[in-house]
């Protein structure tokens, strides 16, 4: 068996090198199974006071006893007006009265009239500058500038002003240039329209003549058998 065992190392007695590498084999395995891990992975340790809350609980059974005990007071107030006709308990003559209330109104009559004294002061006040002088004098500094400026003031404004008013007088003349080819145009649609209903007054006339001819053409003819018959029936009567 010992022949079979083929060492890494060389070796002179196979038997030996298997025991020395079996027992240092064992010895690792060993140290492995006791060695102690450096990170603490164990579970966290516990404490009572978190899980049980003994302050939460007693709360909780305070509540519930006012509960219990307004509950309690309610049942008896219900039982007492189911057995009585009931009555009413709300009723308060108490009439409120104030200690101070005359003292309260002599101030607030006192901080009424020092705000009118104050009021009166203030509109009675002259001011001590002239608006009217400080326009004037305005006035005068534009003036001033006007002169000594380059451009106007706004001149962006009056060049605005000035192409809006070219722009209309443009525009004007083109609508009084359109306006004379219009009325021709018109006077030669009133034309064309007055030629259209002569022409249908016109037709409507040679109508007219031609069915009186034919009138005047048929009495005729009717006049002609008439005395041709006439003469005829003479003709017979002399036979």
């Amino acid at each position: 068996m010992h022949k079979s065992y083929q060492s890494i190392l060389p070796c002179q007695s196979r038997i030996l090198q298997k025991r020395w590498d079996l027992r240092y084999y064992e010895e690792h395995r060993q140290k492995v199974k006791e060695a102690k891990s450096m990170v603490d992975t164990s579970a966290p340790k516990t404490y009572v006071h978190l899980h049980l809350k003994l302050k939460k609980l007693q709360l909780e059974e305070e509540r519930l006893a006012t509960i219990e005990r307004d509950n309690r007071i309610l049942l008896e107030k219900m039982s007492l007006i189911m057995r009585t006709k009931g009555r009413v308990d709300n009723r308060n003559d108490y009439e409120y009265k104030s200690l101070n209330k005359e003292k309260r109104q002599r101030e607030l009559l006192r901080v009424t009239r020092e705000n009118q004294e104050i009021l009166r002061r203030i509109l009675a006040r002259e001011p001590e500058y002239n608006h009217l002088k400080w326009e004037q004098e305005w006035e005068e500094n534009e003036a001033f500038i006007d002169n000594i400026s380059r451009f106007p003031r706004d001149w962006w404004e009056l060049e605005q002003k000035e192409k809006e008013l070219q722009r209309l007088q443009t525009a004007e003349a083109k609508a009084n240039r359109s306006r004379p080819a219009s009325r021709k145009n018109k006077k030669k649609d009133n034309k064309a329209e007055e030629e259209n209903e002569e022409g249908e007054n016109t037709e409507e006339e040679q109508n007219k003549k031609e069915d009186e001819n034919k009138k005047e053409d048929e009495n005729k003819e009717e006049e002609k058998e008439s005395e041709e018959r006439e003469e005829k029936e003479a003709e017979s009567v002399t036979e």
